[in-house]
């Protein structure tokens, strides 16, 4: 099989395996997208075909795809936040009355954690998607 030509010709080709882009499935394509990219404090992108982009700034790009007619099965996304915006980003949730916990579960509402020496804080998105900010990288075994 062919591999897929990259229509960029300022990106050098990948010389380890990175995550690109991961598809994000929501009942509202725009809503979905402008919820999380105002929440981190992000733009949206123009719409690629039938997805709707918000990119991270790390060469990773969420497309958000509009499932009108099907159950969403939530998922977990967890973003790696700098530690000086993250409380911009509390108070983004509150002025919108989304609630934040400190656990993945939701049972510490209105609280955040200090899992591995930063700050950390769940919340749902539009679409029941568990998003979570943090200011430190888990310290794996």
């Amino acid at each position: 099989m062919p591999e897929a030509q990259h229509s960029s010709t300022t990106e050098p080709p990948a010389t380890t395996v990175r995550l690109d882009h991961t598809v994000v499935h929501a009942h509202d394509r725009r809503l979905s997208a402008e919820f999380l990219a105002a929440i981190l404090g992000l733009e949206v992108g123009a719409p690629f075909g039938p997805f709707l982009p918000v990119d991270l700034g790390n060469g990773v790009t969420l497309d958000f795809y509009e499932k009108r007619d099907e159950p969403i099965q939530p998922q977990h996304y967890a973003f790696l936040v700098p530690g000086e915006r993250f409380d911009a980003m509390i108070a983004r949730l509150e002025a919108v009355g989304v609630t934040y916990y400190a656990d993945p579960g939701h049972t510490e509402p209105g609280r955040v954690n200090d899992l591995f020496g930063g700050r950390g804080a769940y919340f749902d998105d539009p679409d029941g998607h568990n998003m979570e900010i943090m200011t430190r990288p888990y310290v794996r075994p």
